[in-house]
């Protein structure tokens, strides 16, 4: 069987809930267009209440669409409902696990439902994968925020979906925590796993991300690959660090800043065919700021964020 050039494919894709009490109908999603490529890491972005929910749970089958097409890794939703949402391994924001199973028996009863065999289960090989072997007769209530975040990933790969949806998959996480989790996905992601991934740490999906998509007010602004969605903006960033801490970023005419670090630090953000450096520096000094030292920035994903979420505010 030929595999998919798209692991997700969604064509005018609309969602409209229906109007309760005195709140209106709402349509979170606008008639996306939408490709995930086979073999990706795609990054899903956007401010809170943007669609990437609601697009997520249309892919799951745990919402309904109003109107347009969806397919999950060649299988259209509508026609092939049951083999859709079985490519599909989704590891939810909310943690969700029954606290009275052990991590052995949770991985045991979701390989039921998904129909896997007693022998082709792989339940010890996710255990030892995730790092959770020393608990796999623990009860799920006796793991810390982290071990039950790690058995959320190994609920979600049971079945070896060849997709994986990852919602927030690091909020709460810890540093140690979140660099285990992400060389997991990332060897996942080669074997060939397609992994969808959506985060508020954009330094994450900048990193790992081959392809980001950023959704705002239920409309697709921008779908490219990571390092062209970087070349949009032809701004850099100045980060000053000032004598004496700053409580708020000076108020610069023709320039955006905003506080960076606990040092007092801000940065000032510049068009390149515009201004200078040097026209950034006599604007803050204007501004009776007394500078110490000074660093430039290319813009990053988080400036990029910013740029195409407000513009269409």
């Amino acid at each position: 069987m030929d595999l998919p050039d798209y692991a997700i494919e969604a064509h005018g894709l609309v969602k409209t809930y229906a109007a309760k009490g005195p709140s209106p109908a709402k349509t979170a999603l606008k008639g996306i267009d939408l490709l995930v490529p086979r073999g990706s890491i795609f990054g899903l972005l956007g401010p809170n209440g943007a669609g990437k929910s609601t697009f997520i749970n249309i892919c799951s089958g745990m919402v309904k669409k109003t109107a347009g097409t969806m397919k999950i890794w060649g299988r259209d939703i509508d026609e092939r409902a049951r083999d859709a949402r079985a490519a599909i391994g989704e590891v939810p924001q909310e943690l969700a696990a029954d606290v009275f199973f052990t991590p052995r028996e949770s991985l045991e009863t979701q390989a039921g439902y998904y129909g896997v065999p007693t022998a082709a289960r792989k339940t010890a090989a996710l255990l030892a994968a995730l790092g959770l072997t020393d608990k796999a007769n623990a009860y799920v209530r006796q793991l810390s925020g982290g071990m039950k975040r790690r058995l959320m990933v190994a609920k979600a790969m049971v079945h070896s979906p060849p997709v994986l949806i990852l919602d927030e998959p690091t909020a709460g996480v810890d540093v140690d925590l979140r660099r285990q989790l992400w060389e997991y996905v990332v060897g996942l992601n080669k074997q060939g796993v397609t992994i969808v991934l959506t985060t508020h740490y954009l330094e994450e999906a900048q990193e790992l991300c081959d392809q980001i998509a950023i959704i705002n007010q239920g409309e697709v602004v921008a779908c490219e690959p990571t390092s062209s969605l970087l070349r949009r903006l032809d701004t850099r960033n100045v980060v000053v660090t000032p004598d004496q801490p700053v409580l708020a970023a000076p108020d610069l005419p023709g320039f955006e800043t905003r506080l960076r670090g606990k040092d007092g630090a801000f940065a000032v953000t510049y068009r390149t065919g515009q201004s200078s450096v040097e026209q950034v520096l006599a604007a803050v000094r204007a501004s009776g700021v007394h500078i110490k030292d000074i660093a430039t920035e290319d813009p990053n994903l988080e400036d990029v964020f910013l740029s195409l979420t407000r513009t269409r505010a």
